[in-house]
């Protein structure tokens, strides 16, 4: 699926690789067209299940093992915020003999223990969705062989460019983040604030730390402090619901805006008025293919953003229909390492 890009009609829609490659075998054979991937062992250390995005991430990496035939242990942490839990199962698998990992950090840092061992044995390490902290890797004599996720400041930015659209007098806003710290919730709303137009005022942030509820409740005491806001940023859509339902309570439904990163479904039902989707299942598929690539002794792109799309009322049934997918071709530079 290499090479094409997404329908203009999902608006904009991005996907890059790194310029700079990252060392994690040779390339002098071209590429691995004539290996034999189902012979690669990979172990796999990901975010908890009990947030369907992660669920998505995990349905792509099982897709791309169908194909691939790859000998893969996938460990989950029991919860999005389980950090110790999610750092002592990759430090299990560290102790086994697998030809590559790849790892879906909670934080920047909690997996490092497991990839300081995985490093010390020169086994090819593959971030996806949260990146590990780059100093805390240095420190741990460790090379990320490539990252694979969304680009969160390009989505916020997206955001607030269709904002402008939708509010073109400006107003206060809000913005409602994850986890307090957490460097995916935090680029994504710094890529809102740095692309907010003339005319808009952040007048709040505060964190829910990913929960519905959470958000519904936060929400609800700025708008008895802001009767007159005109929108809210959330960083998911799980939060972006709990807000509708603030707004919704507070009869503030069309005055005050809901816009998210994530949310196709709730911008179909009319919950969220604009959202930009990222494709976890993809972020998973590529992962693998990624590991099983680096385990065949292929050097990586440094860096691969995955597909964004903008979703709003007018494209979002198409979006739902093709979803987990983006509805149209993206660039996937792991394809032509595989030889597919």
């Amino acid at each position: 699926m290499q090479g094409t890009r997404m329908r203009a009609s999902l608006g904009a829609i991005a996907v890059s690789a790194g310029l700079v490659l990252a060392a994690c075998g040779s390339s002098d054979d071209g590429d691995a067209s004539d290996a034999d991937v189902s012979q690669t062992k990979i172990g796999i250390v990901i975010k908890g299940l009990d947030n369907p995005f992660f669920q998505h991430m995990e349905d792509g990496i099982n897709a791309e093992q169908k194909e691939s035939g790859a000998d893969i242990e996938i460990q989950a942490a029991a919860d999005i915020t389980d950090t110790a839990g999610q750092a002592d199962k990759l430090t299990n698998l560290a102790n086994q003999d697998f030809d590559c990992y790849l790892v879906n950090p909670i934080s920047g840092t909690n997996l490092i223990q497991g990839i300081a061992q995985i490093a010390a044995k020169d086994i090819p390490i593959v971030n996806i969705d949260n990146p590990v902290e780059a100093d805390a890797a240095e420190a741990a004599d460790a090379t990320i062989a490539t990252y694979i996720g969304t680009d969160n400041v390009a989505a916020g930015k997206l955001v607030a460019d269709q904002l402008a659209e939708l509010a073109p007098d400006g107003g206060d806003v809000a913005t409602v983040g994850g986890i307090a710290g957490d460097v995916t919730s935090a680029q994504r709303i710094d890529g809102f604030k740095e692309g907010l137009a003339d005319g808009f005022t952040v007048v709040q942030e505060v964190a829910a730390n990913w929960d519905r509820q959470e958000a519904q409740t936060k929400a609800e005491t700025i708008l008895q402090a802001n009767p007159d806001l005109k929108a809210f940023f959330v960083a998911n859509d799980d939060m972006a619901m709990g807000v509708a339902r603030a707004v919704a309570a507070a009869d503030r439904k069309g005055e005050t805006l809901v816009v998210s990163v994530d949310g196709i479904d709730g911008v179909a039902s009319g919950d969220i008025d604009a959202a930009v989707a990222q494709y976890p299942f993809v972020v998973g598929k590529m992962g693998l293919q990624a590991c099983e690539a680096a385990a065949l002794g292929e050097t990586l792109p440094e860096k691969v953003d995955t597909p964004i799309a903008l979703i709003t009322p007018e494209n979002a049934k198409e979006a739902q229909e093709a979803f987990p997918e983006p509805p149209g071709d993206y660039d996937n530079p792991f394809e032509e390492l595989l030889g597919r």
